[in-house]
């Protein structure tokens, strides 16, 4: 079964790492941590670091969930004022 590690540890793992005050080995043995794995985690917080920087990230998923929970409920709404509508027309009809 493979282990779930917290962002924060990653990040933690990785930047010690990235600071090479350590060996992969030292950082393997210290943390149970394989050291390919902690290659990979090293070679991520490289990739995305910049994305650090963008005020907008956490904001903007937030706005889109929201977003997107309304846009549901107008559908739903919708949904129920033509399905009500069709009724009175067959009524009518």
């Amino acid at each position: 079964m493979q282990k779930k590690y917290d962002a924060g540890l990653k990040a933690k793992i990785a930047l010690e790492a990235f600071k090479n005050e350590k060996t992969l080995s030292q950082l393997s043995s210290e943390y149970g941590v394989h050291s390919n794995q902690i290659v990979r985690w090293k070679k991520e917080l490289l990739e995305n670091a910049g994305t650090i920087f963008n005020s907008n990230t956490g904001r903007t998923d937030d706005g889109k969930r929201e977003l997107v929970e309304k846009l549901y409920r107008n559908i739903g709404e919708l949904k129920v004022e033509n399905d009500w509508l069709k009724k009175k027309l067959d009524l009518l009809g």
